[in-house]
């Protein structure tokens, strides 16, 4: 029993570190092409007031659905071990 929780838990740290390296990697290939194209401060600043504005419609319910479908799992796994 404690063998597959301990399986389960591998997985989903390979599975966190698999999708935080993939964002990594996205996020240097966005700074390449914007250093390519000769990025200025007002490019900074306008993508700055984009984030600003659309992060919070636009990332703030992913995360909220990733906390409780985190939370409901491990309520169920706990609940399992526990029953």
């Amino acid at each position: 029993m404690s063998l597959w929780l301990l399986l389960v838990i591998a997985l989903l740290f390979v599975i966190a570190m698999v999708v935080t390296f993939y964002a990594f990697k996205q996020e240097e290939q966005k700074m390449k092409r914007y250093e390519e194209e000769g990025d200025t401060v007002e490019d900074e600043l306008r993508r700055s007031h984009e984030y600003e504005a659309n992060s919070v419609q636009k990332y703030l319910p992913i995360q909220i659905w990733l906390y409780v479908i985190t939370a409901v799992a491990t309520v169920v796994i706990v609940g399992y071990f526990l029953i």
